[in-house]
């Protein structure tokens, strides 16, 4: 059975196997998002602890999706789009899951207790925003739907928008509220701006995807 596989598969158009990775990374970066929202709204220790080392397990596949798509795209002579464009959109989603994945080591690394809405806020906007990124990469497969594609960037863009707001916000609570605390503030700065980035990080994935369909819709 196993070589009549590997015979089906001389068959499987080459170009084929990128979809197939970019719809693993997307599933994976709802998945990393899921847990995301999971761990700030946790207030047992252990439970943020284990969903920290989820994240970064997560993040590690993440990175395996992202190198069998460079190798892919070494091995490979057709490829279904510009082969720029898929290496801008690997490396986009991947940076999705490395400020996730930042995110997450930050709230655990500096001994975040009291977690606060507005990063329950930031972690729920990004996960919309992956939501978005699954809704939007299955249909490059076909481009035939291009009114998801479309409304999924739009979203994203909105999403990066009220997170902008939401950081704004936060910052100038914490610079009101901890203005004596220097330790404390530099720890939330950075908290909140790494997970700000990663909302950055999916609008730059919906670019890349926009630019894509313009060229080949």
């Amino acid at each position: 059975m196993g070589g009549f596989n590997s015979f089906v598969k001389l068959f499987i158009p080459k170009d084929r196997v990128f979809y197939s990775l970019f719809e693993d990374v997307a599933a994976n970066l709802v998945e990393m998002g899921k847990v995301l929202i999971e761990l700030v709204n946790a207030t047992d220790p252990a439970v943020r602890k284990d969903k920290t080392h989820l994240i970064e397990r997560l993040e590690h596949k993440n990175d395996d999706f992202t190198h069998r798509i460079f190798v892919e795209l070494g091995q490979n002579f057709i490829t279904p789009f510009d082969r720029e464009d898929i290496h801008h959109l690997a490396a986009t989603l991947d940076d999705v899951a490395d400020y996730i994945h930042g995110s997450a080591k930050r709230l655990d690394l500096y001994k975040v207790v009291e977690i606060n809405d507005s990063v329950r806020k930031l972690a729920d906007l990004i996960y919309q925003g992956t939501l978005e990124l699954h809704k939007a990469i299955p249909e490059l497969r076909t481009m035939s739907n291009m009114r998801n594609i479309t409304d999924a960037c739009v979203r994203i863009n909105s999403l990066e928008n009220h997170a902008d707001d939401i950081y704004d916000m936060a910052i100038a609570d914490l610079f009101e509220k901890e203005s004596n605390n220097a330790g404390e503030l530099l720890k939330m700065r950075e908290l909140y701006q790494a997970l700000e980035i990663a909302t950055d990080k999916c609008e730059d994935c919906a670019n890349v995807i926009e630019s894509i369909i313009i060229k080949y819709a």
